[in-house]
């Protein structure tokens, strides 16, 4: 959990306003849920192992006794938790308040989370999530509207090039039946599929004979991960996708896929579609039932955002099944690679002083600049000017004027 200083606040507000702009260009509208959600909603094994690095708060009341005789439970300690991630509390929210809001409702909330991580470089207790999400509709409209919005939004901040890395949980499914894995050992064999870009083929079939899978589950995925493939590059759409996946793919899933590019290219305006098709992606979370993707892009290694279809979720709170799919923007490892400076076009003054300046002839330059629209700041001369001048400039400052006593009118100067 870190300070933030004035500047890298400026800078991530600049970042903040631009998403939140693309998106309600896009159609979404804001909404503001608790930080703090019931232990019990937390905790509904639906949030995979984000579930286990929730904080958790202690119920009021409990004497020393009572947290002994509780110490084997934690639901016996806790009725709250601070949210982990943005989905189960919006979950929550639309179950709450179905009656308020329009048949598919597209909802955009930003805000801080929390996880009890162990900290590293671009990995914190407390980040900020800006996600979207649509609810209600079933149909490949929605994915697409999601990666529209979001990849426009990394454009506007000047990340242009970036790509979404595609699959579908079903896919998943099928191709791991057709391999021979049971069921019941599914969520370890995506476990070690996950790694596969780290651990190479030979990685991935070793671990899972580790894990004590069938052999011959193992040695049919081993030769299709080794199959001989042709170098010629097949852009997304249905040649692409069933050339990944091994023969006689569900023409239900493909067809999901297929249309969903489509989408994405009629929604880009573009004869290129920004989609990957990965049939090896995860993605760790147990809520998702349908499809999944990865917001990609070629100046770094890791993914940008994610997301996908949780149709499942919504039902565990309101009783009914109801479709949902949203889209996660990864804001602090945006803010990184982002390098906007100042708004363009904003005023920033620095009024420099002498302590004998009277203070009504202060705020009299001071509100006829603030007036002008500019933001000002008025400090008092130090002995080292120059450190002043910078300071000011490294927190967005533009321009700058010293104020004597009796002084009619200001020369401003720009700060370089």
């Amino acid at each position: 959990m870190r300070d933030i200083l004035p500047a890298d606040k400026a800078r991530r507000e600049r970042v903040l306003a631009v998403i939140r702009d693309r998106y309600r260009t896009h159609g979404f509208d804001e909404i503001e849920t608790p930080a703090l959600e019931e232990y019990s909603r937390l905790h509904a094994g639906i949030g995979g192992d984000n579930e286990k690095l929730a904080y958790n708060v202690l119920r009021r009341g409990l004497d020393a006794e009572a947290i002994r005789e509780g110490a084997g439970d934690q639901s016996a300690l806790a009725d709250l938790g601070l949210r982990y991630d943005l989905t189960v509390p919006l979950a929550r929210f639309y179950a709450s308040n179905r009656g308020q809001l329009p048949g598919v409702f597209r909802a955009i909330q930003i805000g801080p989370v929390w996880r009890a991580e162990r900290p590293q470089k671009g990995r914190y207790r407390q980040f900020v999530q800006c996600d979207i999400d649509i609810i209600g509709d079933d149909s490949s409209r929605a994915e697409a509207e999601l990666m529209v919005a979001s990849l426009d939004a990394v454009d506007a901040l000047g990340l242009e090039g970036a790509t979404v890395r595609i699959n579908d949980r079903r896919a998943l499914d099928w191709m791991l039946d057709s391999f021979g894995f049971t069921g019941e050992e599914r969520p370890g064999v995506l476990i070690t599929i996950d790694k596969l870009d780290k651990i190479g083929p030979d990685g991935v079939a070793a671990e899972l004979r580790e894990r004590g899978s069938a052999a011959a589950a193992v040695d049919a995925f081993e030769a299709f991960l080794l199959r001989p493939q042709t170098m010629e590059y097949n852009p997304f759409g249905e040649r692409q996708i069933r050339k990944a996946l091994p023969e006689n793919a569900p023409e239900e899933i493909v067809g999901h896929l297929v249309g969903i590019g489509e989408a994405v290219a009629a929604g880009r305006g573009a004869t290129d579609i920004p989609l990957v098709f990965d049939p090896f992606l995860v993605r760790g979370m147990g809520y998702y039932t349908g499809t999944i993707f990865e917001l990609a892009h070629p100046s770094v290694s890791y993914s940008l955002g994610g997301g996908g279809r949780y149709d499942g979720m919504i039902g565990r709170f309101l009783g009914q099944q109801v479709p949902a799919v949203g889209f996660s923007l990864g804001f602090e490892r945006l803010v990184d690679l982002v390098t906007a400076g100042a708004d363009a076009g904003e005023r920033a003054v620095v009024l420099i002083h002498d302590a004998d300046v009277p203070v009504a002839e202060l705020v009299t330059h001071k509100a006829g600049l603030v007036a002008s629209g500019a933001r000002v700041r008025l400090e008092r001369r130090t002995k080292n000017v120059k450190a002043l001048l910078e300071r000011s400039a490294a927190d967005g400052y533009t321009e700058f004027a010293t104020v004597a006593t009796g002084a009619a009118e200001l020369e401003l100067k720009p700060l370089a």
